[in-house]
C-alpha cells in the first residue's frame, strides 16, 4: 500500500482537540497514512466551536486558505472536521488535485452503506435546521427519519463521557423504536468514542463521524493514487483563474495554521 498523507483540520481557531483527534486516527489509521491534525491561525479570535453561523462566517475564509496551502504541501486529502461541512464546496475549489472531504456527507453516505434509512443524533436543537437543509441538499432527505438533539454543546461531549454516554443512547433509542431509523449517525466530530457502545446497546449501525470522514478521507486518497480519480475542474467544479489570484492578492503567502499535530506514516 503507498503511504499517503491526510490532513484533519479541526476548523477553530484553538488546539485544544488537536491531540485528541491525533491519537484517535493514529489507531485507526492504515500503517502508511501520514496525518496531520491542524487548527486555524488564532488571528481570527478564540473559536471553540461552530456552533453558529456567525461563527461559520468567520472562519470559512480561513478553512479556503487552510485548504490551499494543504494542496501545495502535497496532501492526498484534507478533511473538514466538523458536521456542518462548513465551507466544503469552497475548499474543493481550491484545492487542486487534493480530496476534501466533510463528516455530514462521508458519514451519511457510510449509513446508507449498511442500511436504508438513518437519523442523527445532535447536540443542540439550534443545529437541526442547518444539517437538515445539508443532508437535503445532498439528495438524502427521503432517507432521513428525524434529527435527536441531547441539549449539550460540543464542549461538553468529551467532559462527563457516562452523562454523555446516557444521553446519546437514550436519543438513539427514541430514533430507533420511534422513527424507525435503521442506523444511527453522531452529528458531531465530539461525539466520538461512544459508537461502539450505541451499537451494542441499540442493535443498529452508528456512525461515529471523525472516524467516517478519515476513512473516506485515506480511501479517497488511495483511490487517486491507484485509479487517478480526483477533483474535477469542469464547470461548477472549476478552479479560480490563476491570473487573477495573483491579481488580488490572494495566497500570497502560506497560509500558518495555529497548531499542527504529526502522526508520521510507518
Amino acid at each position: 500500500m503507498n503511504p499517503v498523507k491526510v490532513m484533519f483540520l479541526n476548523p477553530v481557531s484553538t488546539g485544544n482537540y488537536d491531540q485528541f483527534f491525533a491519537d484517535m486516527l493514529k489507531a485507526h489509521r492504515y500503517p502508511n497514512t501520514e496525518i496531520h491534525v491542524t487548527s486555524l491561525n488564532p488571528s481570527i479570535g478564540k473559536i471553540t466551536n461552530l456552533e453558529y453561523r456567525t461563527y461559520e462566517a468567520i472562519v470559512t475564509a480561513d478553512i479556503v486558505r487552510a485548504a490551499y496551502q494543504a494542496s501545495q504541501e502535497g496532501f492526498d486529502a484534507m478533511v473538514i472536521g466538523c458536521f456542518y461541512d462548513t465551507a466544503l464546496h469552497d475548499a474543493r475549489e481550491i484545492s487542486g488535485e487534493m480530496v476534501v472531504v466533510a463528516p455530514c456527507q462521508a458519514s451519511v453516505q457510510l449509513a446508507l452503506t449498511l442500511a436504508n434509512t438513518f437519523s442523527v443524533i445532535v447536540g443542540q436543537r439550534k443545529w437541526v435546521h442547518q444539517m437538515q437543509s445539508t443532508v437535503y441538499e445532498y439528495g438524502y432527505g427521503e432517507k432521513l427519519m428525524s434529527f435527536r438533539d441531547v441539549n449539550m454543546n460540543v464542549v461538553e461531549f468529551q467532559q462527563d463521557h457516562e452523562c454523555t454516554r446516557s444521553k446519546l443512547i437514550e436519543a438513539g433509542r427514541k430514533a430507533v423504536t420511534e422513527d424507525y431509523a435503521e442506523s444511527l449517525i453522531l452529528g458531531c466530530t465530539l461525539e466520538t468514542g461512544f459508537y461502539k457502545e450505541l451499537e451494542a446497546e441499540l442493535g443498529v449501525p452508528v456512525i461515529d463521524p471523525s472516524l467516517a470522514v478519515f476513512k473516506a478521507a485515506e480511501h479517497a486518497a488511495l483511490l487517486k493514487q491507484g485509479f487517478g480519480w480526483k477533483p474535477s475542474r469542469k464547470w461548477g467544479s472549476g478552479e479560480p483563474p490563476a491570473k487573477e489570484l495573483v491579481e488580488f492578492g490572494l495566497f500570497a503567502k502560506p497560509y500558518e495554521f495555529g497548531n499542527r499535530v504529526i502522526v508520521p506514516g510507518g
